[in-house]
């Protein structure tokens, strides 16, 4: 083949790409301003430099720092109606999953496992009736319930007549992989340091505040945790922090405050993230291990790898660069079909590298598995800590208390919670999944409903992870 000389890709190159940026409105003053910024061109700049409507309006968006079209659009709205005015903003709608916390998910789950671990098959029509009892839970109707188990992750099998709710290969393959490995790393007595995520919203509705700790499993669906009991006049603020069992790790929470509703796990981002951890990793020491939820902001990928929106000059210069032989006469799919073979040599995190160089590995929890994180009953003891009763305190008065908040949490208190993880993830290995097994074997198993899994079985767990992390 021709061999074309390879240029570098630089560092901006492989990172994969930001989320696209929010679509931008404007207020009835912000649009009069444009337009006086427009007529203060149109009667300044020489006529024969601008002669043209087009070159005013690109000067004039060049001044404001927006797009053109923008422009366009301003200006005929106030031709059209003689004044311009705001737009009618619609409340988004929240979606079915937005309704409930990663605490609600996870104890849905914990619903399902009961029945296993009693011995009794969990049909849809007795985890429903379970659930709306739960008064910690909210009520669903058949068709929305259906749905949260489908985003669970929770499929049905024919067992002797009756339909049983299990969870997917992908899903039982990464916890018993998390567990097989978190105990390799206990066993090898490496030190493991826990990432926690917590939101705290203090309003009228709480004469303390609401410390809400649901892991974010925004990996699995862009729906973040909900900000409940907020209102208008409430302040929330989102808490970044590491632990193990001498307790948090000094100097490293990092606090921010959350200027508008929304999902508060939007405020952290990838570089956000990453900016933080690499001030951090440095003091865990070589060989430590850090367990965090699955999140965007914790996966981008070290670099990108070629998709159909590619052009076919840009997957050939990655596959030379990849030292990946291929034929100059292979159409698109024909190179993708080699990116593919060996994509899954070029899908490191990001994250992952970074601390690599620190010597440290990264550990994610199975989704919605909220028990084998320490964190969550440690926050529950900041919050315990936390005497906030004014909502009209400044930020950094806020962000004082719940640092002086976190440093009164005891390593004594971090050791009873990873003691309590230790016991739940010993359960979950020796006794969950076989109760399971067994269960599902007494009442036995329709072959023409399970041969499908039994093929998604046979690959590895890693490839399993990798394919649900997508």
């Amino acid at each position: 083949m021709d061999v074309k000389p390879v240029r570098s890709i630089s560092n901006k190159e492989k990172q994969t790409p930001r989320h696209k940026r929010q679509k931008t409105y404007f207020t009835s003053s912000e649009k009069n301003m444009i337009i006086n910024v427009y007529e203060h061109v149109k009667e300044t700049w020489p006529a024969d430099e601008y002669p043209y409507k087009t070159k005013l309006n690109e000067k004039t968006a060049a001044v404001c720092g927006i797009g053109i079209a923008s422009v366009y659009r301003i200006l005929k709205e106030y031709a059209t109606n003689e004044r311009v005015k705001s737009p009618v903003l619609t409340k988004k709608r929240p979606t079915f999953s937005e309704k409930i916390d990663a605490n609600d998910k996870s104890s849905i789950r914990k619903i399902v496992h009961g029945y296993y671990m009693r011995g009794e098959l969990p049909t849809f029509k007795k985890i429903l009736q379970a659930v709306n009892d739960d008064e910690e839970l909210p009520n669903f109707k058949k068709s929305t319930f259906h749905r949260i188990l489908r985003h669970l992750k929770f499929r049905n099998v024919r067992l002797k007549g009756t339909n049983a709710l299990v969870e997917n290969n992908d899903i039982v393959l990464w916890r018993i992989n998390y567990l097989k490995t978190i105990k390799m790393y206990r066993n090898e007595n490496r030190k493991i340091f826990y990432i926690n995520e917590a939101v705290l919203n203090i309003g009228n509705s709480d004469p303390k505040c609401y410390m809400d700790t649901s892991t974010n499993t925004s990996l699995i669906s862009k729906e973040g945790t909900s900000t409940k009991n907020t209102t208008s006049r409430s302040k929330s603020l989102v808490i970044l922090h590491i632990g193990s069992e001498t307790g948090f790790l000094k100097g490293a929470e990092h606090i921010i405050e959350l200027k508008t509703q929304g999902d508060p796990h939007e405020s952290i981002d990838a570089n956000n993230f990453e900016h933080w951890f690499e001030q951090n990793v440095a003091k865990l020491g070589e060989n430590s291990v850090v367990v965090m939820n699955a999140a965007p902001y914790n996966t981008r990928r070290a670099e990108k790898t070629p998709s159909i929106a590619w052009t076919k000059g840009d997957i050939q210069e990655w596959l030379l660069h990849k030292e990946i032989h291929f034929d100059q006469s292979e159409v698109k799919v024909e190179l993708l079909k080699r990116v593919h073979d060996v994509k899954r040599d070029f899908q490191a995190y990001a994250i992952d590298e970074l601390a690599k160089k620190y010597k440290v590995d990264i550990m994610r929890l199975p989704p919605y598995h909220r028990e084998l994180n320490p964190g969550q009953l440690v926050w529950s003891d900041v919050k315990d800590h936390l005497e906030i009763t004014d909502t009209s305190f400044t930020f950094e008065q806020i962000k004082s208390l719940l640092q002086t908040s976190i440093r009164n949490v005891s390593s004594d208190k971090w050791q009873s919670c990873i003691t309590h993880v230790i016991q739940v993830e010993d359960f979950f290995y020796r006794k969950l999944d076989v109760l399971i097994d067994n269960t599902m074997d007494t009442f036995g198993v329709n072959i023409s409903d399970t041969a499908s899994d039994t093929e998604s079985c046979s690959s590895s767990t890693d490839e399993s992870l990798l394919k649900y992390m997508e």
